[in-house]
């Protein structure tokens, strides 16, 4: 079983619907139902096992307990989970309100926190877990006016590095991959 967050659509949706083409059973999270739905229909129009769980906000830890429990009850342990979900941020840097520096960070960096220490127990009790966060080649190279995207994107890069050292001796990899721009 796979979870994606963010699924509902663009980098996600697409994740959700190479999982599901794989042979996975796939968990699409999103903060937005009709979206996670939509994605749920397409796969399974395609035979695939999905399940939809959408309004599901990740910087909420007690929502993404909640989504998780879910998934296991209906899909089963959960062996592959990706972090995609995300907040952009485009402002110049005086501009940058503490609300705005705050929802971003939760977003882009505290759900994946949650969502990862939700799910670790079922791979280490598999002694088998894939981890894979959607961070930004943003976050290598800086980019003006994104200060708030750019550290929750970077500080999700060292989250990756230090979980995999972490758990990787436990048959768990936890990788990141860092997007451009997409369409």
């Amino acid at each position: 079983t796979a979870i994606v967050t963010g699924a509902g659509s663009g980098i996600g949706r697409a994740i959700a619907h190479r999982l599901a083409e794989d042979g996975l059973a796939v968990a699409v999270l999103d903060l937005n139902e009709g979206s996670a739905a939509a994605v749920t229909d397409e796969l399974g129009q395609k035979g695939h096992e999905a399940l939809a769980v959408g309004g599901v906000d990740v910087s909420d830890r007690g929502q993404v307990n909640a989504a998780v429990e879910r998934v296991r009850r209906e899909l089963g342990p959960v062996l592959v989970l990706v972090n995609n979900a995300g907040l952009p941020g485009f402002d110049p840097f005086l501009s940058i309100t503490d609300e705005q520096w705050d929802r971003i960070m939760a977003v882009n960096l505290n759900g994946p926190f949650y969502c990862t220490q939700a799910v670790l127990p079922d791979m280490i009790e598999a002694g088998w877990g894939r981890i894979v966060n959607i961070s930004s080649s943003s976050a290598q190279g800086g980019q003006q006016y994104m200060v708030h995207y750019v550290s929750s994107k970077a500080g999700l890069i060292g989250f990756t590095k230090a979980l995999a050292l972490e758990f990787g001796p436990k048959g768990i990899t936890v990788n990141t991959i860092p997007p451009g721009f997409v369409d």
